[in-house]
């Protein structure tokens, strides 16, 4: 049986090896650590390892996947030839909320927000599907990004 792989980013340790996430247990255990983590360390980029990469060695994409613990909470984003948030329910007024990687802080509108639930199936889905745009959400285009 073959793992699709893909490479989390999320602590500061990170930045020399990433984290490795091959199972749905992996995913359960990032979002776990996203979740009960310290809110300036609550977003992880995530990048597949079964997809090409561009001509500079550069991942094609990016998948970011936040977790607010408290809230029961998270965001999504996808990147690759355009960009997408994940669309919720909650929030309105065209106001932000900010998750951070490693005190790094990236806004998305508070309609990006969904349960924390279908955070975690769609990080499943694109660890399963070696990295393509997870289709259990709703997504948006921002208006800036």
């Amino acid at each position: 049986m073959t793992h699709n792989r893909v490479h989390a980013y999320y602590r500061e340790q990170h930045a020399d090896e990433s984290s490795v996430v091959l199972t749905p247990e992996d995913v359960d255990a990032l979002i776990d650590a996203l979740a009960a983590g310290p809110e300036f360390a609550n977003l992880a980029v995530l990048h597949s390892a079964e997809r090409e990469s561009l001509p500079s060695g550069f991942p094609d994409h990016e998948f970011m996947v936040g977790a607010d613990g408290k809230r029961q909470v998270g965001v999504l984003s996808f990147m690759d030839e355009k960009n997408y948030v994940s669309f919720g329910s909650s929030g309105s007024n065209g106001s932000t909320v900010a998750y951070h990687v490693v005190e790094n802080p990236t806004e998305f509108p508070t309609t990006a927000e969904v349960p924390l639930a279908l955070v975690r199936q769609a990080a499943k889905e694109f660890l399963s599907s070696g990295g393509r745009r997870p289709l259990c959400v709703q997504w948006q285009e921002p208006e800036v990004w």
